[in-house]
């Protein structure tokens, strides 16, 4: 460790005077030799580290789901050139040229935190050897050889002997008791940080080979630092303690304000959304407009809870935009009676008679005294009534008749045998 921590001591001297310059803050509150203002030096470099690698956290977010959204296409890859790892590599290279995405994106914030982590630890360990580093002098280093931390000096590791840490002013007991404290700590974060990825952050509507990688890190990593972490001083379990806080509650924020699409946690930011919407007409920020944008855009690409989203919204009478803004729909205007009130369309639509039925069709015409299709017993000539003269010109047919002749209802004189000019003879039973 020594080794690798001389290769970044180009940059201990920066790290030393951040630290320094810290400590004059806080000293000037909790004292110049106390723990709290060294710890909170170390805490306050941290923060000041992260602050500068957001910009690279937002690649590495954008780089892990693009790795995500290329596994089904890369498994093809792999299964077609599973003989010719050539062919496959450049196959990859193509496919990552095409899509522009870098693999090395997802582990950026990861390697440039690390020289300083590793100036850090060059620092400490020159405090624990009585040696002066960086801007730190003679007088600053007596100060942090008397700081403690909860009875653990700064630059105390777990496997000192006791010789060791009593010239520090510490006894054995506090020093392993604070380091299996923080390595505990330090490995619970990193558990939970992972966890948390995997339980709501991971698309689960495609099974790939990454979901295994992400789950096996997150039992490798804390055993990791568990095991490291017997060899790191006091000074930069604190500095590790506080950066795993810090991606805990970075990637919390991430989870619920920009989930990944597909996720338990897209379904949970969704239905947060449509509640935020439908209350307040519209969207807020550019942030809830970039995601209703992204999911307008997918058509009908679009996921089990991104459909639940855009088909609420429709029943809300409200309509999401290309540009990402929600307006209200024309389709569920709602239009005004005469009475003050409101109707929609589906209540105008349920207002409308019920379809009758044949039956219910005839009673209404026999109710209304419509005349029958059969002729009756008046218009029927009698047997007996004897041969005379020719009868006068028969009287015009009403319309009604006429219609119902024509419509096939009944017969007329003419098709049941009546001679024209003269009486009815009637017909014997046997002729047709």
């Amino acid at each position: 460790m020594d080794t690798i921590a001389s290769l970044f001591s180009f940059i201990t001297t920066p790290v030393s005077w951040v630290i320094v310059q810290f400590h004059k803050v806080y000293g000037a509150i909790f004292g110049p030799d106390t723990g709290w203002a060294w710890g909170l030096s170390i805490v306050s470099l941290v923060i000041l580290i992260r602050i500068c690698l957001i910009p690279l956290f937002v690649k590495q977010i954008k780089a892990t789901r693009a790795m995500q959204t290329l596994q089904p296409e890369m498994k093809k890859i792999q299964e077609r050139y599973k003989n010719d790892k050539q062919r496959q590599s450049e196959e990859m290279m193509k496919l990552y040229k095409e899509t522009g995405t870098n693999p090395l994106s997802s582990c950026l914030p990861i390697l440039a935190q690390s020289p300083f982590f590793f100036a850090l630890y060059h620092v400490l360990n020159g405090i624990a050897s009585g040696k002066t580093i960086g801007v730190i002098n003679d007088s600053l280093l007596e100060s942090a050889r008397n700081a403690h931390i909860f009875g653990a000096p700064l630059a105390a590791k777990f496997k000192d002997s006791a010789s060791t840490i009593e010239a520090l002013g510490a006894s054995v007991t506090d020093v392993r008791v604070v380091t299996v404290i923080m390595i505990v700590l330090m490995s619970a974060s990193q558990f939970f940080t992972q966890r948390q990825l995997m339980t709501k952050n991971v698309d689960t509507s495609v099974k790939t080979p990454f979901m295994q990688q992400q789950k096996m890190l997150m039992y490798v990593f804390p055993l990791m630092f568990a095991i490291f972490g017997i060899n790191f001083p006091v000074g930069v379990l604190v500095y590790w303690l506080t950066t795993n806080v810090w991606t805990m509650g970075q990637q919390m924020y991430v989870i619920h304000n920009n989930p990944t699409p597909g996720s338990k946690a897209q379904a949970a930011y969704l239905e947060r959304l449509y509640k935020r919407v439908t209350h307040h007409g519209g969207t807020r920020g550019r942030g809830e407009r970039a995601i209703v944008k992204a999911i307008v855009a997918k058509g009908r690409d679009r996921n089990e809870a991104e459909r639940k989203f855009i088909n609420g919204l429709t029943k809300a009478g409200l309509a999401a935009q290309a540009d990402g803004n929600i307006v209200k729909s024309e389709a569920r205007a709602v239009e005004g009676t005469e009475d003050g009130g409101t109707t929609t369309a589906t209540a105008a639509k349920r207002q409308q008679p019920k379809r009758q039925s044949k039956s219910q069709r005839q009673s209404t015409v026999k109710a209304a005294g419509e005349p029958t299709t059969s002729l009756s017993k008046s218009d029927e000539p009698e047997d007996d009534e004897p041969a005379a003269a020719a009868p006068p010109a028969a009287p015009k047919q009403p319309a009604a008749k006429q219609s119902t002749a024509k419509s096939g209802g009944g017969r007329s004189r003419a098709q049941s045998g009546q001679r024209k000019g003269g009486p009815q003879r009637p017909k014997s039973p046997s002729k047709k």
